[in-house]
């Protein structure tokens, strides 16, 4: 007896995620379907216009603006940032360059620094570790 496999599917909100686009800036058949891992796998392998579109212009999700200002999540609530972000106005902020963006940037370098120093150290005491039990 064969069982019949169901393709596995997701919600658009997941969707949208995966793609690094936001979700309420996507066309309404996105939005009010589902998408299946093949579908979402073509969507990647060859992204539509409306796909390069967001992509390139926004609104950004919050993860991608972040990333785009160099800063975490959390440094854009606390400068204010909630909402999501077009590619001008992330520009913009970057020339503007307020304080905040300036203060978390320093915060998320100093955060970057600590944890390749963490990562280092553990290394070290691994090799440490294989050294002494070898």
């Amino acid at each position: 007896m064969k069982s019949h496999q169901t393709a596995q599917t997701m919600k658009p909100a997941t969707a949208a995620k995966k793609l690094g686009v936001y979700l309420d800036a996507t066309p309404a058949e996105f939005q009010e379907g589902v998408v299946s891992r093949a579908e979402l796998a073509a969507l990647q392998a060859d992204p539509p216009e409306w796909l390069r579109d967001l992509r390139n212009n926004g609104p950004h999700p919050r993860p991608v603006v972040a990333s785009k200002l160099g800063v975490s999540i959390s440094g854009l609530a606390r400068g204010g940032i909630t909402e999501a972000l077009t590619t001008e106005q992330i520009d913009a902020l970057k020339q503007d360059n307020p304080e905040w963006l300036q203060k978390e940037r320093t915060t998320q370098a100093d955060v970057r620094k600590e944890n390749i120093r963490i990562k280092e150290r553990n290394t070290e005491r691994e090799a440490k570790d294989r050294d002494e039990s070898a």
